[in-house]
Parts: structure tokens; C-alpha cells; sequence
């Protein structure tokens, strides 16, 4: 739950949308990967979830994130 505070602290300003939040949660690499960005670079990560137009494809976006 560490991590999650963390990601909610760096990202006051930012709403999370929903289903990267969802994607998130069920990834916990992913999520550690994410909280362990700088907020700017969790801001273009967030910008880039805009462009997911499925369930699928927002799994493999946030799956992208361990190898960043």
C-alpha cells in the first residue's frame, strides 16, 4: 500500500483515469515502475493512456512500463 500512497502524493494535481488505475492495481511491477517515475514522466505515461482505446491494449500499455 506503500506505493500507492506514494503515486497518490506525486499526483495531486493529476487524476489518474480509471482503467490505468484498474490496470495498475492488478500489475504490481507495473505500479512500482510507475511510482517510481518522476512526476513529470508519470504525467507523459498518464498522456499516453489517451491514446488506449481497449481493455487489452491498456494491459499491454501498463505492461510497458516494467521495461521502461
Amino acid at each position: 500500500m506503500i506505493e500507492v500512497r506514494n503515486m497518490s502524493n506525486n499526483l495531486l494535481n493529476e487524476e489518474l483515469p480509471l482503467g490505468f488505475g484498474l490496470a495498475l492495481a492488478q500489475n504490481t511491477k507495473a505500479l512500482m515502475c510507475f511510482t517510481a517515475l518522476s512526476p513529470e514522466e508519470q504525467k507523459k505515461v498518464i498522456d499516453n493512456t489517451k491514446k488506449v482505446n481497449s481493455k487489452a491494449e491498456m494491459r499491454d500499455y501498463v505492461n510497458s512500463l516494467i521495461t521502461m
